[in-house]
C-alpha cells in the first residue's frame, strides 16, 4: 500500500490486528504495484500469520489450533467494529459507564453550602491601575461593593492590559469587549439599584477555550475547530454570569486540551516569555499571573490546573470529581475532566468554587455535593500527612511550606501509599481521549494538529488502539483497587503536603478524583523550560528568577480543608503578591 491512508486510515477501519499485519510487513509493503495491491485487498483481511504478528503486541501466545479457531470469527467482529464506527458520535455523546470517585459503603460527609473569608478589609483603592489590576479577587469584590470601583473601570483596566499584553503572552484566543462591557455595565446598574449579583459581582475572568459561550468562539485550540463557535453557554458559563462574574474572552488551551502550544502559537510564562506556560490551561494560568485577568477558569484531566500554576506561580484549584458540571465543555476523557479555578491567591479559589460548585443532570459525572469553607479557620491541630522523602528531594520552597504548616501548628503524620504500577492508569487517558476524537485519526486530521511527537495526541491515538479491551477493563479495576488504597491512606488526615508532582500523587489523586491545591511557594533560578520541565538544549544558559508552587491534596469534597491550610501557609510564607516584572 503505497500511502499513509491506505497503511492507517483504511487498516483501521479493517481492525486493530490487521494495522498490526501491515506494520509487521515493513517496507517492502509500501513498494508493492498496483496489481500486487489489488490481489492483496481480495485477499482475506487476517490470516493466523497476521494474528501471529500481533501476538507480540498484546504479549500474548496462542497455539496453531488456537489461532485457526479465532481467524474463523473475526470476519463478523471486523465488521461488527465497522458499522459501530460509523455512527455518529458527538462530543456530547458521554459512555454509558460513568466514574463516580465514591467508595461503596462509605459515609461522605454532608455539607451545607457556606464560604467564609478571612475577614480583613479591603482597605484604600490604589491609584495605580496595576495595582488593581493585581489585586486578589476578595480585595477587588470588596471595592466594588463598597462603591470605590466600578465594574466597568475594572473591565476597562483589563481590556487595556489585554491589548498591550496578549500579543507578547498569546494567553486569549478570543478577546469580547463588547461582552464585557454589557456584563459590567449590567453589574453598575445592578448595584445602583441595591442588588448584589452574587460573590463574583463584576469580576473580570478569562475562559478556558475548551468551554463554551453561546455566539463565541469555541476553537478547542485546534486546527480542525478554529471556526467552530458555541451554540449555547456551558452551565459553567451561565453559573458565573448569574453570579456577576465578567467574561473578558476565550483563554488559550493546548490543541485539544494538552501542553501549551494552539493553531495561533505557544502560550507563554510572563516570568519568562521564552517558555511556554505549561498546559493545558495555559491561557487562563498566564493571563492570571501577568494581571490581565482577576481570575481564569481552568480544566484538568493530568494536570492541566497544577502544571501551569506550577509554571506560572498562580493558585491553581483541581475540586473533586464531580463537583463542578462538565456539559458544554469539550469532553476529553469523561472519568478524568474537571474543572477548577486558577487564580492569585488561596482566598480566592474558594469564592470561585462557592458559584461554580453544584450538580447537573446534563453532567453525567456530576454529583451533589455541598462546599463549606472558612478562610479564618484555625488550623492548629489540623492532622496532614508529609512523606519525608518527597522533601528531601523537593526544593527549598517546597520546604518552607512544610515549616510554615508547622509554624501554624498542624500535626504532621508520614503519610504512604502501597508501591503499585501507578502507571498503568495512563491507559485510562490514552483511550478515552482517542475514543472521544477517533474521526481524527480515521480520516488523518489529526495531522493537522500543530503539535506532532510521539508524546502529543496523533500518536498516542494512534497507540491506544492497541490496548485490547480485557487489559483496559482490568486496568480499570486497578483504579478502583488504587482508589481504595487512597482512601485508607487518608483515614484520620485532614490534609496531605507535598511537592506537586512527588510520589506520583498528582496521577494518582487525579485517577481517584480527590482535590488538590497548588499555590506558590517561593522562587527558583532556572534555564528556559520545555513542557515537561527539562531545560531547552537551545535556549542557552540565562536563568529567569521565576516563582513555583507546592501543593495540598485533601479527602473527598473536603476542599475547605486546604483551603483553609492553604490561606494560612500563603499568609505565613508571604511571597503570593510579587508579580512578574514585564508585567508589573
Amino acid at each position: 500500500m503505497s500511502d499513509k491512508v491506505s497503511t492507517r486510515r483504511e487498516l483501521l477501519k479493517g481492525g486493530a490486528v490487521a494495522v498490526v499485519a501491515a506494520g509487521a510487513a515493513g517496507p517492502a509493503l509500501a513498494r508493492q504495484d498496483a496489481a500486487s495491491a489489488a490481489a492483496d485487498a481480495a485477499a482475506p483481511a487476517v490470516s493466523t500469520d497476521t494474528l501471529h504478528c500481533a501476538e507480540a503486541l498484546f504479549d500474548i501466545r496462542y497455539t496453531d489450533a488456537e489461532r485457526e479457531q479465532v481467524v474463523a470469527g473475526l470476519d463478523d467482529w471486523i465488521a461488527r467494529t465497522s458499522q459501530q464506527r460509523a455512527v455518529e458520535k458527538p462530543n456530547t455523546l458521554a459512555p454509558s459507564c460513568m466514574f463516580d470517585p465514591r467508595l461503596p459503603g462509605v459515609a461522605y460527609r454532608s455539607q451545607s453550602n457556606a464560604v467564609s473569608l478571612s475577614g480583613h478589609g479591603a482597605g484604600p483603592l490604589p491609584a495605580n491601575d496595576a495595582d488593581i489590576a493585581f489585586a486578589p479577587v476578595w480585595q477587588q469584590a470588596g471595592w466594588i461593593r463598597s462603591g470605590a470601583l466600578s465594574a466597568r473601570r475594572l473591565t476597562e483596566i483589563y481590556l487595556d492590559r489585554i491589548a498591550r499584553y496578549n500579543g507578547t503572552l498569546h494567553c486569549f484566543v478570543t478577546v469580547t469587549p463588547e461582552i464585557a462591557r454589557a456584563e459590567a455595565d449590567q453589574c453598575d446598574r445592578a448595584l445602583a439599584d441595591g442588588r448584589l449579583l452574587g460573590p463574583l459581582h463584576g469580576i473580570p475572568y478569562g475562559m478556558k477555550d475548551i468551554i463554551d459561550v453561546a455566539g463565541v468562539a469555541a476553537t478547542w485550540g485546534a486546527t480542525p475547530y478554529r471556526e467552530r463557535v458555541a451554540e449555547q453557554d456551558a452551565r459553567i458559563a451561565v453559573m458565573l454570569r448569574e453570579a456577576g462574574a465578567v467574561l473578558l474572552g476565550k483563554t488559550t488551551n493546548g490543541a485539544l486540551a494538552y501542553g501549551d502550544r494552539w493553531f495561533g502559537g505557544q502560550t507563554r510564562n510572563p516570568w519568562n516569555p521564552q517558555e511556554g506556560s505549561s498546559g493545558s490551561s495555559a491561557g487562563s494560568a498566564s493571563a492570571t499571573a501577568a494581571g490581565l485577568v482577576a481570575f481564569g477558569i481552568g480544566t484538568e484531566t493530568l494536570g492541566s490546573i497544577v502544571s501551569p500554576s506550577h509554571r506560572c506561580g498562580t493558585t491553581g484549584l483541581r475540586p473533586s470529581f464531580g463537583r463542578v458540571s462538565r456539559s458544554g465543555a469539550m469532553a476529553l476523557c469523561w472519568s478524568l475532566d474537571k474543572i477548577g479555578p486558577i487564580a492569585r491567591s488561596v482566598e480566592d479559589t474558594a469564592l470561585i468554587l462557592s458559584v461554580i460548585n453544584g450538580a447537573d443532570p446534563l453532567d453525567p459525572g456530576s454529583l451533589e455535593a455541598g462546599f463549606e469553607a472558612d478562610a479564618a479557620r484555625d488550623v492548629r491541630g489540623m492532622r496532614v500527612g508529609w512523606n519525608p522523602a518527597w522533601f528531601e528531594n523537593g526544593t527549598d520552597a517546597d520546604r518552607a511550606a512544610l515549616q510554615a504548616a508547622r509554624d501554624a501548628g498542624v500535626e504532621l503524620v508520614e503519610f504512604a501509599l502501597p508501591d503499585r504500577p501507578y502507571d498503568a492508569l495512563l491507559a485510562s487517558v490514552e483511550v478515552e481521549s482517542a475514543a472521544a476524537f477517533e474521526h481524527l485519526t480515521l480520516d488523518n486530521s489529526d495531522d493537522s494538529l500543530v503539535w506532532q511527537a510521539p508524546q502529543a495526541w496523533p500518536n498516542t491515538w494512534r497507540r491506544a488502539r492497541f490496548i485490547s479491551a480485557v487489559d483496559y477493563v482490568n486496568i480499570d479495576r486497578f483504579r478502583r483497587q488504587v482508589m481504595q488504597d487512597v482512601h485508607a491512606a487518608f483515614d484520620g488526615l485532614d490534609a496531605v503536603i507535598g511537592p506537586n508532582f512527588a510520589g506520583g500523587m498528582l496521577l494518582i489523586t487525579n485517577y481517584t478524583g480527590h482535590p488538590q491545591l497548588a499555590f506558590r511557594s517561593g522562587y527558583s533560578q532556572q534555564r528556559t523550560r520545555t513542557i515537561f520541565g527539562g531545560a531547552q538544549e537551545d535556549a542557552g544558559a540565562a536563568e529567569f528568577r521565576v516563582p513555583q508552587t507546592t501543593s495540598l491534596w485533601a479527602p473527598l469534597f473536603e476542599e475547605g480543608n486546604i483551603i483553609a491550610l492553604g490561606r494560612a501557609i500563603e499568609a505565613r510564607l508571604g511571597v503570593a503578591s510579587e508579580r512578574p516584572s514585564g508585567f508589573a
